[in-house]
Formats: C-alpha cells, sequence, structure tokens
C-alpha cells in the first residue's frame, strides 16, 4: 500500500534534496511549498529548469531508468514533502495501473514542457520567451490571467537564457506597454500579453 511507503520530509529554505549527478534513491512529492529544478556547469553558470509547488513530482526519472540524477533540486521556501524510496516506488507501480498512467502522465507533461522551452529558447526573442514564460506560470484566478508565484527576475533569466538587466528591462517594457501589472509579488496578464498558439 503507498501509504505505508511514504516518509514525511519537512526543509527548510535553501535544502538541497538532491544534486545532479547522484545515486537516485527516492522520489518526492510536495505537499507544500516551492522547489526549484536546476543545472549548473563548473563555472557556476545556472539554467532554472522548473519551479515546482504541492501536487508535483521530482526524483521519478531516475527511478525508472535507474540514472544518477539529472538535475539539483533546492527548496526555495520551506516545504512539507513525502518522500518513496526506489524499492517502494517500483513496487507500487507494478501493482497499481492508475499510479503508472499518472507518473506516465507527469512525464508527458514535462516533455512537452521541455519542447515549449526549446521552441521559445531557439524562436523567440527574449520580449516573446518573457512573454511566454509568463502565460506558461499564469493561473486562471476570478477570470483574469494572473502569475500568483513569486517570480524574482533572476529567475525569470535562468529560466529563458538570457541576464538579469535585460528581462528588467522587458518586464519594464510589458508593463509600460499595457501588456503586464506587477500587483505586489503577483502579476497581472492583461490580453493583448497573449500569444498565437
Amino acid at each position: 500500500m503507498l501509504v505505508q511507503a511514504v516518509t514525511r520530509r519537512s526543509v527548510p529554505r535553501g535544502a538541497m534534496l538532491m544534486g545532479e549527478g547522484d545515486a537516485t534513491d527516492s522520489l518526492y512529492i510536495v505537499i507544500s511549498g516551492r522547489l526549484k529544478v536546476m543545472m549548473g556547469d563548473a563555472d557556476g553558470k545556472e539554467v532554472i529548469l522548473a519551479l515546482l509547488g504541492p501536487g508535483e513530482i521530482v526524483g521519478e526519472m531516475g527511478l525508472i531508468d535507474d540514472s544518477p540524477r539529472s538535475a539539483t533540486v533546492i527548496s526555495i521556501e520551506p516545504s512539507e514533502l513525502l518522500a518513496i524510496s526506489k524499492r517502494e516506488f517500483h513496487k507500487c507501480l507494478a501493482e497499481n495501473f492508475d499510479m503508472v498512467m499518472g507518473v506516465m502522465k507527469g512525464l508527458v507533461r514535462r516533455l512537452r514542457e521541455a519542447d515549449r522551452k526549446i521552441g521559445s529558447l531557439a524562436l523567440l526573442d527574449v520580449y516573446g520567451r518573457v512573454a511566454r514564460l509568463l502565460i506558461d506560470m499564469a493561473e486562471n484566478v476570478n477570470g483574469q490571467r494572473i502569475v500568483t508565484k513569486r517570480l524574482p527576475k533572476q529567475d525569470i533569466a535562468k529560466m529563458i537564457g538570457a541576464s538579469r538587466e535585460m528581462v528588467s528591462r522587458v518586464m519594464k517594457d510589458l508593463q509600460l506597454g499595457g501588456y503586464i501589472e506587477q500587483r505586489g509579488s503577483t502579476i497581472l496578464l492583461r490580453d493583448k500579453i497573449l500569444l498565437p498558439e
């Protein structure tokens, strides 16, 4: 039974859950808080692959193909997680087709997100990449598209492959042009920012 296979884990802000290249021993389900998934190089340059929140899973890829961790995962705020060991994960998959489908759907969603990100990097300028990221991160709140998660400009830059200065300039231009409205830590997207699919 899955309930018996999980361990609850509390981590403070800034805790490293896994490092790129580490052996894969478990996966995590986010109960509360937020995690940053990133890759870096020897010069300290990094790219943010994803920001994860409640209900999302991290660490399952290495459990499926028995490979080392492909990215580093750090908590960006205090977080509550459920950990499932490799052994228990394999056992649950063997016994539960619904879980297999859930994991597959999550992996397909991430693959589609990666495809979109590659397309954005190859085909859009920085304005387009910032707009695409904001659109992808926005949630429908009372009929309005709002980015509710705090999104520092440095993180945006690391997610779209641009400098922080360029992102600041683009965000200012988008605000002056009436495409977005900054409301404290949230960003309201105006209708005219929506890009054709």
